[in-house]
């Protein structure tokens, strides 16, 4: 599994700029746009795939997973 795999990756439609934005929390925020929202979210995991390539080489810690178990235990501490 790749590292990426641990982070949620959002393309979101914005009424504002009339387009698809991509975000990945805890990694880059708003940071792609385009009309068709699939070519976002592909761009995104790239731009994400690139980001923690960069963070490894440094040396750097990467951020706390915001995907999978650890989205929904957030979800779940929220909600109660």
């Amino acid at each position: 599994m790749k590292p990426s795999a641990g982070y949620l990756k959002i393309a979101a439609w914005s009424e504002e700029d009339q387009s698809f934005i991509g975000q990945c929390p805890g990694i880059i925020g708003p940071c792609c746009h385009g009309e068709n929202e699939a070519q976002v979210y592909q761009e995104l995991c790239q731009i994400v795939e690139e980001w923690i390539s960069i963070m490894q080489s440094q040396g750097k810690p990467l951020p706390p997973p915001t995907a999978g178990k650890h989205l929904l235990e957030q979800i779940i501490s929220l909600a109660a």
